[in-house]
């Protein structure tokens, strides 16, 4: 593939979440000028935003319930439900928002980093729950740029026995979501951007910086 020739993949399984609020406060992130607290702060939030996209067909089962007014049958959910897996270190800024929603969802950690040389991860530590394949593995790292992360992280899981897997950034290069989909044919990606493309340091244009180091104030 050319530089000048489009990047396909599979759009079926990719979920934009382009709700105003997420984009108003996806701006906000991208300005060099937010200070850490509140860059942190609107990681937790896109994250809870794109957790109600993530967790929209969630198994439910009856469940009575006696209300101040008469017995009735609501919904809660059922099975083991989910897990959620930062790939460390930025993804640990996604976990707060999500928990928000499922408060009692099991939470692993997935350590990746990337060479500078050759952009390509490393796995250095790695602990999930010991039911990892009996739950929907929701996998949260705040960029997607080359893939290459995201996609260990995912085969790694896969070892692990587990079928459903979703992976959730905030913004993404269209050549890392290319590279996830070609590696697994069931994984699902949520984003609330696509971006341009990578520069030749293979960070996401214009992206936002390094997650990591804006959430952690470690600049």
């Amino acid at each position: 593939m050319t530089a000048s020739e489009p990047i396909t993949y599979d759009t079926s399984r990719v979920t934009l979440v382009d709700h105003p609020l997420v984009q108003h406060k996806l701006t906000l992130m991208r300005d060099k000028a937010t200070g850490t607290k509140q860059f942190r702060e609107l990681v937790r939030e896109l994250a809870i935003f794109e957790g109600y996209e993530a967790t929209r067909d969630l198994p439910l089962e009856d469940a009575p319930v006696e209300t101040p007014i008469c017995a009735t049958v609501g919904k809660r959910l059922a099975g083991r439900r989910l897990a959620v897996l930062p790939i460390l270190r930025a993804g640990l800024g996604m976990v707060e928002g999500l928990l928000e929603l499922v408060p009692d969802a099991r939470v692993g950690h997935i350590g990746m980093y990337r060479d500078e040389v050759t952009h390509k991860p490393h796995e250095y530590y790695c602990k999930v729950p010991r039911d990892i394949s009996e739950r929907i593995c929701l996998v949260v790292d705040p960029m997607l740029a080359t893939g290459g992360s995201a996609t260990a992280a995912i085969e790694y899981l896969r070892e692990q026995g587990v079928r459903d897997l979703r992976l959730l950034v905030l913004v993404a290069a269209p050549q890392g979501i290319a590279c996830v989909l070609d590696a697994d044919p069931d994984v699902h990606i949520y984003t609330c951007a696509i971006d341009e493309r990578l520069n030749d340091a293979a960070y996401i244009v214009p992206g936002l910086g390094d997650a990591g180091d804006r959430i952690f104030g470690t600049l």
